[in-house]
């Protein structure tokens, strides 16, 4: 059975030091890195911003009458309804 290889501390400290070196420099060159460009909005449909200003009119009325505790709930729309899930959170997503 051959002998396990022993490395000394000091490789062990230097080996430590240059994968901190690397992630360090990793980061920083993330950091410096220019943010992507923002994606332009995509045009919504009648219904979906019809159905979305009814959202902004709800919770208009509700941080108005106190009940602002960030919590919405909805309802499934009806069959053969248009969806605007995908529109919705695309809109709301900005607030987060």
């Amino acid at each position: 059975m051959p002998k396990p290889l022993r490395m000394s501390r000091r490789t062990w400290v230097v080996a430590w030091a240059v994968l901190c070196a690397a992630a360090v420099a990793a980061t920083a060159a993330l950091n410096a890195s220019p943010a992507p460009d923002p994606q332009p909005e995509k045009p919504v449909s009648a219904e979906c911003a019809e159905y979305i200003a009814g959202i902004e009119a709800q919770l208009a009325k509700a941080k108005q009458e106190g009940n602002d505790d960030g919590v919405l709930s909805f309802t499934r729309t009806p069959v053969g309804a248009y969806d605007c899930s995908d529109e919705i959170l695309d809109h709301f997503s900005a607030d987060r």
